[in-house]
């Protein structure tokens, strides 16, 4: 039996659920008398419907309101934006514009649309729909974490703070039914790659307003009996906690060009049962991989082990509003009391690298110059300066996780860590990834383990979270030095100008310390052989229609 080969079983690591997959098959080979039967990454790669473990349960799918990268793994086959990002060079490429002409003076953009770009229920996708798109996500009332990805765009952050009312002062014009005209408040040479993210896909009007007002959050628009996209794929079902099953869609402007006929995404949150879905033939990618089983994989089936470059920085968020946190000695003191090479080496088995910066280096060429060095004796007198020696009288605080092993054991050592060397405790709570994302963006938390994946390739999409208008900026901190820097940075014209505004900006960053970095992420997976066009992507993110499965 195929199925059972000895790769499945890593010596001395089969677990309870190993055993419970292998008896299952040999009850199922016993019965059927060695006849084959059809495992369903068989049957996916038969019926061309790929099958990937997808991390955890979606927040939602409306693309103006996620956040996570999970849920933006099926956001790319429900819609698609202006321009996409082609996964080998990270660079923009025609979507819904098949082309888009810059002024002289990179102020302004004229994107043109496709004559047959579609949504799902046959409506022509037009320029209108993007102009109502930014007009929603920029609304107040929306209050989207992701709406400063439109800032960019003339009176769009002005509008989006209420300090300017009507939105025909927002650069944003549709000339004709296929020409929409976007004027930006400063020149963006990447402006493209963002287009491509999803707070800047369209949403279909009459769906939203069927459903609830422009700005309501939540509402029924994003059930698959209600939805409507334009992606190259369309929603067909979504069960809790089990599956959501996307299908090739017919209207969708490429569909001759669409390899797949299905993607069905398993919002698995457990690592370890993800591998054995994947031992047990069931998908044909799992979203993740134990950092301890890379060796056993590179050692007895590496045709199957993924290590990819990613754009990621997991870091630790202070709450800066909650004392001791409030003191940047202590921020500071937990952040230097951190030993990332040991985490690196004892945790992630060298699958990543220490991160003593923000920004991952040589991103677009930028490389963080400013670090949080590990240095115990520095921290312990940073502690002792804030009140706290020897960590005497300060107070039990909490690590927030998501319910993740990696990051539990990474939140441990740490633990370990701070308690050896600066003598004080901290305890751990481990959340679901709903309830651990809606205590951070509300900061109902002390410390909180997150990360961040890069939006597209330019160190302001690390930089842009901490300052005072980002929406994803979940840790109180606001520093008025620290937004005039990235602000002129945008305005500046010199790259190396540029360059030295955002080195000055994170070194300023880091000196506060609101965040204290641990270690920059890769893509750790596993892969079929049988999935082709599975290219490394530094964003992370995939275009299912170019995806084939060979038999």
């Amino acid at each position: 039996m195929p199925v059972l080969r000895s790769w499945m079983f890593g010596v001395g690591r089969s677990t309870f659920a190993d055993v419970c997959i292998g008896a299952a098959l040999l009850v199922v080979f016993l019965a059927t008398g060695c006849a084959k039967r059809e495992s369903p990454a068989a049957e996916g790669i038969r019926t061309k419907t790929l099958l990937l473990g997808n991390g955890a349960e979606p927040q939602d799918l409306d693309p103006q309101t996620c956040t996570l990268y999970t849920d933006g793994n099926i956001l790319m086959a429900l819609f698609e934006g202006l321009t996409c990002i082609d996964e080998k060079t990270s660079q923009a490429v025609p979507g819904v514009a098949e082309r888009w002409d810059v002024s002289t003076d990179g102020l302004v953009y004229t994107f043109h649309l496709r004559a047959e770009a579609k949504w799902s229920n046959g409506d022509p996708v037009t320029a209108d729909d993007f102009v109502y798109s930014f007009h929603r996500i920029l609304s107040p009332g929306l209050a989207s974490e992701y709406s400063y990805m439109l800032y960019f765009i003339k009176n769009a952050e002005a509008f989006n703070n209420g300090k300017v009312s009507d939105f025909a002062q927002v650069g944003a014009k549709a000339l004709d039914a296929r020409t929409l005209q976007v004027s930006l408040d400063h020149a963006c040479p990447f402006l493209p790659a963002v287009a491509a993210h999803q707070s800047w896909f369209p949403v279909h009007r009459a769906t939203i307003e069927k459903f609830g007002q422009m700005d309501q959050r939540g509402t029924l628009w994003t059930r698959p009996e209600n939805f409507v996209g334009n992606g190259p794929f369309t929603f067909k079902e979504w069960s809790p906690n089990s599956r959501i099953i996307v299908a090739k869609s017919p209207s969708y402007w490429d569909a001759a060009h669409n390899h797949l006929n299905a993607v069905i995404f398993f919002p698995t949150d457990n690592i370890a049962t993800d591998e054995s879905a994947f031992r047990a033939d069931q998908v044909h990618l799992t979203y993740q991989l134990l950092p301890d089983r890379i060796a056993h994989y590179r050692n007895e089936a590496p045709q199957f082990l993924r290590i990819d470059p990613f754009i990621e920085t997991e870091y630790l968020q202070f709450n800066v509003t909650r004392p001791p946190l409030n003191d940047p000695r202590v921020r500071q003191a937990l952040a230097r009391a951190i030993d990332r090479v040991a985490i690196a080496r004892n945790i992630l088995h060298d699958s990543c690298q220490p991160a003593n910066a923000l920004t991952p280096p040589d991103t677009a060429g930028y490389t963080p110059e400013a670090k949080i060095p590990t240095d115990f004796e520095a921290a312990r007198k940073l502690l002792a300066e804030a009140g706290y020696p020897g960590g005497k009288n300060f107070p039990l605080l909490e690590i927030q996780t998501k319910n993740d092993n990696i990051w539990r054991a990474v939140a441990e050592a740490i633990q370990e860590m701070w308690k050896r060397e600066l003598g004080i405790h901290v305890q751990i709570a481990s959340f679901e990834q709903k309830t651990w994302l809606s205590n951070s963006q509300a900061l109902g938390y002390q410390i909180n383990l997150y990360r961040w994946i890069g939006d597209y390739n330019d160190p302001s999409t690390f930089l842009y979270l901490f300052k005072s208008g980002s929406g994803n900026n979940n840790t109180g901190w606001a520093n008025a030095d620290y937004d005039r820097l990235n602000n002129e940075a945008d305005h500046a014209t010199d790259p190396a100008t540029r360059n030295a505004l955002l080195q000055q900006a994170e070194a300023l960053l880091l000196g506060e310390a609101p965040i204290a970095p641990v270690y920059y992420g890769t893509r750790t997976y596993l892969i079929q052989p049988n999935v082709k066009g599975w290219v490394p992507a530094l964003l992370g993110y995939h275009r299912y229609q170019f995806i084939e499965l060979e038999k």
